[in-house]
């Protein structure tokens, strides 16, 4: 009788798949077999790429003259730690009453690699391969996946992109590494007395080095300004607002060389001279010039993604990219969120058809419970798919992270952080089926001898998905007063009339200073990485920038937890700031001054682009290696030729000076 064979990438989810399949035969020494299917796992990677001296042993001592080492093919081994699985993997593979094989590791890149790695060295042939892509681990998904699965061969350009992946992670680190290990390695060893130095340097790694220490030249050398800006004091019908003055065209100071942009002075005694002059002038008041009321909708934000996701748990938690991961991954293989490596931040149409069940389910879950039954009794999930959040444009393997709705019961067996993320997940998720939050905003321009004075005032009317995500910190932003106004007030605001007369309290100076920019903290490290290099604050603008990162969903924390642990950055656990240490600034001027273009992030998102491109078919896997075999070639043969080593001794003793 012929059987089916499933494999997992984990044990933990193999026996979920078999709970699901309902095989309930024997189990063991690395599977479980019924009279009609086997289910066995993989621990992770069970192969490798074969280091340089499985080609020659001779390549095992480091020398330029071996550089650049480019294999015409590739060789893989098995890894010592885990032969036992792979030896029972492989036998389990190659059986003869084995006639399909079901592939449900992970679904995505690296899931589909590793499979393809134990297929091709097990020499797996004749068999039916079925691929099974699933977005969560409930058993209504394991059986639709297994239902639905596509022949293997659906997914030869995304193996074909994940085995350029990791030839290119393998041809740089290899060569790019010992290259800048045997040329400067011996220079940073001297200056810093130890006895050997071997840099680590990598596509995405030394590109994320290079923006942190970047960032922090950048704050070394800034230089504090302080400016000086002038306000006044208003008598609104017994209540106090406050009104800013600006340069605007029509001021005396109108693009004058005293500013400090338009709302501030250099010197005080500008400012001092400005309120000397509106003092002077009777009466001691201001006029209504302009008067805007107006009515504002701001919608919920997207769904999460990862790097969205670990932002967010740096910021209220305090977690670290990798401990968010783990958190994540720990709440999709209990069944109560679905895939977690993910880049997208939206739905499927598909899944947008059944999104009911997840809210249905969150009736369940107490902190979130009256406003899953609000969702239902609304029907708002019913056009949901004519929404922003539904795009199947924006989805490449998976959607965005949602609660499943099933599976609460394991949240008893979860610590309180993971609790904690979980909340997180269902209110962003729910908080997409409420209407727009409503502000009503008040402009004022006000006018004294042609100087315009601004206040601004925005109030929140009607909370709408605020209800369930929660209200934000209120900061004063494009000269909005950010004191909570009463509805009493804000009727005052509202009857307030072109050209009145406001008597003013007083003017007075507010000094200021300009302010270096931000240190990456470790969840504005995921979103710059994910925005190809760029530090993007504004939610919004973040999702209408299109294109490839640095790195993917499922590399950037581990990246960053390299880098940290081979002590290139330093990470504070209780904030989460990032910072050089001064081995990674010396790294830095080293790489800066041989590879340059490794720091540059648009060229390492290129790289990232250029995978995709492969697993979309755009590109042929061939296109591919033959420009990544000329850049790794170009490049070493141009550091080869540098004598630059004790040149850069000067930059390693500036760094010292700091770090001393």
């Amino acid at each position: 009788m012929s059987k089916s064979l499933y494999i997992a990438e984990k044990p933990s989810v193999a026996r979920e798949f078999a709970k699901v399949l309902k095989i309930n035969g024997k189990s063991y020494d690395g599977y479980m077999e019924s009279a009609d299917s086997v289910v066995t796992w993989c621990v992770g990677h069970l192969v490798t790429m074969s280091y340089p001296e499985a080609y020659d042993p001779a390549l095992k001592r480091w020398s330029l003259d071996t550089l650049p080492f480019i294999p015409s093919e590739f060789k893989y081994q098995v890894i010592d730690s885990v032969k036992k699985q792979f030896d029972i993997v492989s036998r389990l593979l190659n059986r003869s009453d084995v006639e399909t094989i079901y592939v449900c590791t992970d679904s995505g890149r690296e899931g589909e690699y590793i499979y393809r790695l134990v297929d091709q060295m097990a020499g797996v042939h004749g068999k039916t391969r079925k691929r099974v892509w699933i977005d969560s681990q409930t058993e209504e998904e394991i059986l639709r996946g297994i239902r639905e699965a596509k022949d293997i061969s659906a997914y030869d350009n995304l193996a074909a992109s994940a085995y350029l992946r990791a030839k290119e992670d393998y041809l740089m680190g290899i060569n790019f590494s010992r290259l800048l290990t045997l040329k400067y390695g011996p220079s940073i060893s001297s200056f810093m007395r130890t006895k050997r130095t071997v840099l680590s340097v990598g596509r995405v790694m030394t590109c994320v080095l290079g923006m942190v220490v970047r960032r922090e030249r950048e704050i070394r050398a800034f230089v504090k300004t302080p400016f000086y800006r002038v306000l006044s004091r208003l008598d609104v019908h017994g209540r106090e607002i406050e009104a800013e003055w600006r340069a605007v065209e029509g001021s005396k100071y109108f693009q004058t060389p005293v500013l400090y942009k338009e709302n501030g002075f250099k010197k005080e005694e500008d400012a001092k001279a400005l309120i000397a002059m509106l003092e002077a002038a009777p009466p001691k008041a201001m006029v209504i010039r302009e008067l805007s009321k107006k009515k504002e909708k701001k919608n919920a934000p997207l769904l999460f993604n990862l790097a969205e996701l670990q932002n967010e748990c740096s910021r209220l938690f305090k977690l670290s990219p990798d401990e968010t991961l783990k958190v994540v991954q720990e709440l999709y293989e209990k069944k109560l969120v679905t895939y977690p490596r993910t880049d997208a931040r939206v739905l499927s149409t598909a899944v947008a058809k059944e999104i009911y069940k997840n809210i249905s389910g969150l009736k369940n879950f107490q902190p979130v419970a009256d406003f899953a039954r609000e969702v239902l009794d609304m029907g708002s999930y019913k056009t949901i798919a004519k929404s922003r959040y539904v795009n199947d444009k924006q989805i490449m393997d998976h959607y965005a992270i949602v609660p499943t709705g099933q599976g609460l019961g394991a949240l008893k067996s979860v610590n309180r952080t993971a609790f904690s993320v979980y909340t997180v997940i269902a209110r962003r998720f729910l908080s997409i089926f409420y209407p727009a939050a409503e502000y009503q905003k008040i402009s004022l321009v006000l006018e004294k001898e042609k100087e315009k004075f601004f206040a601004g005032f925005r109030v929140l009317t009607a909370e709408g998905y605020l209800k369930v995500a929660g209200k934000p910190s209120e900061k004063g932003k494009d000269g909005e007063n950010a004191e909570k106004l009463d509805g009493a007030f804000l009727e005052v605001l509202k009857s307030l009339k072109k050209d009145t007369l406001l008597p003013v309290n007083e003017f007075y100076i507010k000094e200021g200073e300009t302010t270096p920019p931000k240190r990456y903290n470790s969840g504005s490290m995921i979103l710059a990485m994910e925005n190809a290099g760029q530090l993007i604050e504004d939610e919004e603008l973040r999702a209408m920038i299109k294109g490839s990162g640095i790195g993917t969903s499922a590399t950037r924390a581990e990246i960053l937890k390299k880098l940290v642990t081979i002590q290139y950055l330093a990470l504070n656990k209780k904030t989460q700031i990032i910072t050089p240490t001064k081995l990674g600034e010396i790294i830095y001027d080293v790489v800066d001054n041989s590879l340059r273009s490794l720091l540059n992030p648009e060229l390492t998102a290129s790289w990232e682009k250029g995978l995709n491109y492969v697993a979309e078919g755009s590109i042929t896997p061939e296109e591919y290696m033959a420009k990544l075999d000329h850049f790794v070639t170009i490049r070493t043969e141009g550091v080869k030729r540098l004598n630059n080593q004790w040149m850069l001794r000067e930059k390693y003793e500036e760094i010292s000076r700091i770090y001393s």
